[in-house]
């Protein structure tokens, strides 16, 4: 799987090395329409855009963080589209849609990409992201291959927020079947990160303190849960399993603690397809509609290679 995600990344870059400049352009200016930056997903996903458009020797980036606003998100992409940008990245996050960006950006006539976060509404030209449920599936199977007894679920939240329905989705597609499981699903959100995990894992251990797992829509909240496993002194009894590949996550899987296992989803591949997709659009090139970029599983076997 590994050598299937580093095909696809060479393929991407082979192609857009012969067609960064078909049209006979100088530079070609991106704009990057963050919805927030305040994760280290996002962040990176920003960074690995930027940092692919240096590697093509003709490309500016133009990044914008909306704050988690969509009104800003609005307005930041009106603002790009008045520089007379060539094509509009846009890092969506959790949001679900953002109709007036998509048709500002349609009426100009310019392309855009959409990363990670596939609109419920609106014409894009292109999606390069992970399958959410696959990675929650995964997650399940190698759960369930490994614990018996209660499974506790700690969703990022809001309730409509389909990346994060669809990795637990994934997973109760797995445990929900198994007559020796039983799932428990968090009543507060963790907002995706490491404070919101911390707490919500707070209150299902005063609820629930005979758990034997707990599953996060993302490591952040994985890695905040582990806090609080460990402040309870469970660590021996709950293990822990997550989604994105995080770093310190990477690492917890790899010292051998009870976080044993994540599913690869790379801001860094997926934001430097990204910038090759743009790159292969502003050059008249055809390009797929939506690209699944894989997201192999990680435990302690194979973490060194991902870290």
């Amino acid at each position: 799987m590994r050598r299937a995600l580093s095909l696809l990344l060479v393929a991407a870059l082979g192609l857009t090395a012969c067609s960064d400049d078909p049209a006979g352009k100088d530079e070609y200016t991106v704009g990057v329409a963050n919805f927030l930056l305040s994760g280290p997903y996002f962040s990176g996903m920003d960074a690995a855009i930027a940092a692919q458009a240096k590697t093509k020797g003709n490309v500016k980036i133009v990044s914008t963080d909306a704050g988690g606003d969509a009104a800003k998100l609005a307005a930041n992409v009106e603002d790009l589209l008045s520089k007379n940008v060539d094509a509009i990245i846009i890092s969506g996050g959790p949001l679900e849609s953002a109709p007036a960006a998509l048709n500002a950006i349609k009426a100009a006539g310019k392309p855009v990409v959409l990363v990670d976060r596939k609109f419920a509404t609106g014409e894009y030209t292109s999606w390069i992201g992970p399958d959410n449920e696959a990675i929650g599936k995964q997650d399940g199977e190698f759960l369930a291959g490994r614990v018996k007894g209660k499974v506790a679920i700690i969703k990022g939240g809001p309730a409509d927020n389909s990346i994060g329905l669809a990795r637990t989705n994934g997973l109760k597609s797995v445990l929900g079947t198994k007559a020796d499981i039983t799932l428990v699903e968090a009543p507060d959100f963790g907002n995706w990160g490491s404070d919101g995990g911390l707490t919500v894992m707070e209150g299902l251990l005063a609820k629930h303190p005979d758990l034997v797992a707990v599953f996060c829509e993302n490591d952040a909240m994985c890695l905040g849960a582990q806090r609080a496993i460990a402040a309870a002194g469970k660590a021996g009894q709950i293990v822990l399993a997550g989604v994105d590949g995080q770093a310190e996550a990477l690492k917890a899987i790899l010292d051998g603690t009870n976080y044993v296992v994540t599913g690869l989803n790379s801001p860094k591949v997926i934001g430097s397809l990204a910038l090759d997709r743009t790159v292969e659009v502003l050059g008249g090139a055809k390009v797929e509609k939506d690209t699944v970029v894989p997201s192999p599983q990680i435990t302690k076997d194979n973490a060194s290679q991902y870290l």
